[in-house]
């Protein structure tokens, strides 16, 4: 706790002093360009990641970057990506999925999960990640079938994205593109899902995800 108190002193006497207009700016109200959806891992930083500064995401972290259909619960999912969409007018919306998930890992072997009811229960907005993973990579096991977990669960999260009428009606008119990302936490690579590939590939290669369905992540990897 002491190292936090630190890091505030600090931050109050050096980096806001120099930000100081920025921060005054914030006053007046936001004007992010994306909305941001993670996962609460410590080791995730989406702003030292894309390399951003306060004010330019809008920031939704939650266990296994999941986002319930629209209408399947009343938690703050939904109206964080309400508000970011309708009221703060975003164009871009990545969910980021990332290596060595322990949300994905519970899925896998709910075991694990022995002792963390509440957990067991919000890993059931993935319940079609899991079904996928068992009827369609039974010849994976280990850390690639827990990689091609993060993988298909980004995209079943981005399926939900889409059951909610405030981004259904945008995407439509072509004002709103939707990206699945998965980050490497021992490399700090990320990756996008290039739907013309059906497939995750470096993210200077991929292009912003169309509203069609999508194929298996990995169904055409090498």
């Amino acid at each position: 706790m002491e190292k936090l108190v630190r890091g505030v002193e600090a931050f109050q006497q050096n980096y806001l002093s120099s930000y100081r207009e920025l921060f005054e700016k914030f006053i007046h109200g936001q004007a992010p360009e994306a909305l941001f959806i993670t996962c609460s891992d410590s080791r995730i930083n989406p702003n030292l990641i894309t390399q951003t500064e306060p004010g330019e995401m809008f920031i939704l972290r939650n266990a296994g970057n999941l986002i319930p259909p629209f209408g399947a619960t009343s938690g703050g999912e939904g109206a964080s990506i309400e508000y970011a969409v309708v009221a703060l007018g975003i164009k871009d919306i990545i969910v980021c999925g990332h290596s060595h998930c322990g949300a994905m890992g519970g899925l896998l072997y709910p075991e694990n999960l022995e002792g963390m009811p509440l957990v067991e229960g919000w890993l059931k907005h993935a319940e079609a990640t899991r079904q996928i993973m068992a009827q369609n990579y039974q010849d994976l096991e280990g850390d690639p079938l827990l990689m091609a977990t993060v993988e298909e669960n980004v995209l079943v999260q981005l399926d939900n994205l889409r059951t909610y009428p405030c981004v259904a009606v945008r995407l439509a008119r072509g004002a709103l593109r939707i990206h699945g990302w998965v980050y490497e936490v021992q490399t700090g690579e990320v990756f996008a899902y290039e739907a013309e590939k059906g497939q995750f590939v470096p993210l200077r290669e991929a292009s912003p995800m169309p509203t069609i369905s999508r194929r298996l992540a990995r169904q055409t990897s090498p």
